[in-house]
């Protein structure tokens, strides 16, 4: 039984995807017989009807949508009801000029309402009234329409770099995933196909609006022609009766044009929010009493004018008073909540200290002023938690160790807006970020300028601007990338957590790594720690690789290396060289991805050879000497980057410590790399040298 049941569900799921599958073609091959096929005046009155519901489906689904994607088989759907309009005006068209002399039901009973309840029976007001819907429709509604889709579909081109940069920089700072980027994507890519399939599609309308005039005309030459030539009818006879039903026939097609040219308009014109268009008409034309009272003392003037019908005008003037006092009560109750008596709690004894009273220092925490705290309440759906959670997550996966957790809290000693990023209680990182508004970062190659206040991004120090929503489409346009308050804070803690990784690395992080490569490959793990190496010891050499930016992600390579030197080098320093060595393939990839030629900066063979004599003979660098490669490093640095190449410093492998240490104490984001570490296989070019001669 179980199994018939399951076997006529599948059959049923089967019969409902070929039905959907069929439903185009067979409804396209429908509206082509209808051109070509003779059809009775019952059947008419069915094919009209289903027009005009069709009409106004597509006008209420238009209205209830939230933004254009969600209706993106509209364009679709503006084709197939043109055709189906024209393929009835063929039809009525042929059915009028046949049996048009019989009288005004010949071609059914909704042409004969059109042409006698709506206009009366009176030819010269339905040729107005037709002329004046055909106007609107064309010369209104739909070039309206289609000049917004043009537009739309423009800027949403225009603004493409801007937002494939933005998910591009979420995407790299972890804050999305690899699944969310590409729907991203492809929404965007969505967006620009629907506005410009709007575009295209108005034109369709438009040809309906200038056939339905000629349609009209031949009818009524040709039904003049065939009622006095063929029905020997007289000519006021012949002009009334098929100027009637050419009238019926044209205004029971415009009149759905004219609900489909206005469903056209809404779903173009909308803004894209969390609300379809009812509900952003009441919530924002309805939502200021001041607005309410000044147009109900414009209509009350109004109404007190002599001539003027005062009973029209007093009503509406009693009615905007109403709802602005009913809505200014309703806001005022809102902002005063009921205050419920409380009684004051009776003070608590003071207990004596004890341990609980210790504070320890949280590893990793942010603090955030009072207009922040949205941002971080889970009763208020606060971004920014889902955002540290994905933070800590890429972080795990690409340096190889999984952070501490970040302990947020308010402080209301900071500014309102204000939050600061600690590690192990001291302050690492502090700016300022504004909710609901945006920040438009400035790459290097923005076309525009956007009004707003300047900043610098904090996580790279670009130079930036905080800017209201309604500039956010613009600034993409411009070329900025823009991101929101969330983001910004998520990047700016995601930075930090690369630059200050070694620090956050402790003896428990290191024991879980251990443990977690233990459970595959014990033995490893106990030849090496605590056999060769002490946990301290460890800890120390996996905090130097960080501190520098390598990823101990590849803890095996790591262990073997160790077990191979640390039985006759104990220093940690060294062995951090060996295993350097031993992931150079990776640390080379890292920088420079791929198998392209790597451009690197170089040293001046005369200044190479004074850095080993000073390395040999045991001392320090000499002040001067210190200062002028200083110096010259950073101006090094600047020309490689203004190549648009990473900073990155190739020297031998003896000089290497002590070049990192050194020169990263200014310049942090240089990488200092030893020519032991750069894989046989990969080509290596000095595009710049320090000490070289200008």
């Amino acid at each position: 039984m179980n199994a018939l049941s399951q076997l006529w569900g599948r059959r049923e799921w089967l019969t409902d995807t070929r039905m959907k599958v069929l439903a185009g073609p067979i409804l396209i091959i429908m509206i082509l017989s209808m051109m070509i096929l003779p059809l009775p005046a019952f059947v008419l009155d069915l094919l009209f009807t289903f027009n005009i519901t069709l009409a106004v489906m597509v006008l209420l689904v238009s209205m209830f949508t939230q933004k254009p994607l969600d209706f993106a088989a509209f364009p679709s759907i503006l084709l197939f009801t043109t055709l189906l309009r024209l393929s009835l005006n063929v039809a009525s068209t042929r059915v009028v000029l046949m049996e048009g002399h019989e009288g005004g039901d010949a071609a059914g009973k909704v042409i004969e309402a059109f042409g006698e309840f709506l206009i009366g029976g009176n030819f010269a007001v339905g040729l107005v009234v037709f002329m004046i819907l055909v106007v609107i429709n064309f010369m209104v509604i739909t070039k309206g329409a289609g000049r917004i889709a043009e537009v739309g579909a423009r800027f949403t081109l225009d603004a493409m770099p801007g937002k494939q940069m933005a998910i591009d920089a979420d995407l790299n700072a972890g804050l999305i995933g690899d699944e969310e980027a590409r729907a991203r994507r492809q929404e965007i890519s969505q967006d620009a196909d629907f506005y410009g399939s709007m575009d295209g599609a108005s034109k369709f309308v438009r040809g309906d609006a200038i056939a339905g005039i000629v349609i009209m005309l031949i009818n009524l030459i040709g039904g003049l022609a065939i009622g006095m030539a063929q029905h020997s009818l007289s000519f006021s006879e012949a002009a009334h009766t098929y100027t009637l039903l050419t009238i019926g026939d044209g205004l029971v097609a415009q009149i759905p044009a004219l609900v489909i040219s206005t469903a056209a308009g809404v779903t173009v014109s909308r803004v894209n929010t969390d609300q379809d268009v009812g509900q952003q008409l009441i919530s924002q034309l309805f939502n200021n009493p001041q607005v309410l009272v000044l147009a109900a003392g414009v209509m009350g003037l109004l109404g007190l004018v002599p001539g003027m019908p005062n009973l029209v005008f007093l009503l509406f003037t009693a009615l905007l008073g109403g709802l602005a006092w009913w809505i200014w009560r309703r806001n005022q109750q809102q902002a005063t909540p009921e205050a419920s008596p409380q009684t004051p709690p009776p003070q608590p004894e003071v207990a004596d200290a004890s341990w609980d009273d210790v504070q320890l220092v949280d590893t990793l925490g942010l603090e955030v002023g009072h207009r922040l705290i949205p941002l971080v309440d889970h009763r208020q759906k606060g971004e920014l938690l889902g955002r540290i959670k994905s933070v800590r997550k890429k972080f795990a996966q690409d340096v190889g160790f999984l952070p501490p957790v970040v302990h947020i809290r308010d402080n209301l000693e900071l500014g309102p807006s204000t939050y600061v990023i600690t590690l192990k209680g001291v302050e690492v990182g502090r700016a300022d970020a504004h909710p609901g508004q945006w920040l438009a970062i400035d790459p290097g190659q923005v076309s525009g300028q956007v009004e707003g206040t300047p900043t610098h991004d904090p996580a790279f120090g670009l130079p930036a601007v905080w800017i209201d929503a309604a500039q956010r489409e613009r600034a993409q346009v411009y070329g900025y990338t823009v991101v929101d308050a969330s983001t910004v804070v998520a990047t700016h803690l995601n930075h930090l957590l690369h630059r200050h990784a070694n620090d956050m690395l402790g003896r428990q992080e290191v024991q879980q790594l251990l443990d977690k490569i233990a459970a595959e490959n014990k033995a490893l793990v106990e030849d090496v720690v605590p056999k060769l190496l002490t946990l301290t010891a460890m800890q120390r050499i996996l905090q130097n690789l960080l501190a520098e930016e390598v990823s101990i992600r590849d803890m095996r390579t790591i262990l073997d290396t160790l077990a191979e030197y640390a039985p006759q080098q104990a220093d940690p320093n060294e062995l951090t060289a060996m295993v350097r060595v031993a992931l150079g393939r990776s640390i080379t990839q890292q920088w420079f991805p791929g198998n392209q030629e790597m451009h690197v900066i170089g040293l001046e063979a005369n200044l190479e050879q004074v850095l080993t004599q000073a390395l040999s003979n045991g001392g320090g660098l000499e002040p001067g000497l210190a200062d002028t490669l200083m110096e010259q490093a950073v101006a090094a640095v600047e020309r490689q980057e203004g190549r648009g190449e990473p900073a990155v410093l190739v020297v031998q492998h003896s000089l290497r410590a002590l070049l990192a240490r050194f020169l990263r104490r200014r310049i942090t984001h240089l990488v200092v790399m030893s020519n032991a570490e750069i894989p046989d296989d990969r080509t290596l070019r000095v595009t710049t040298n320090i000490g070289a001669r200008s």
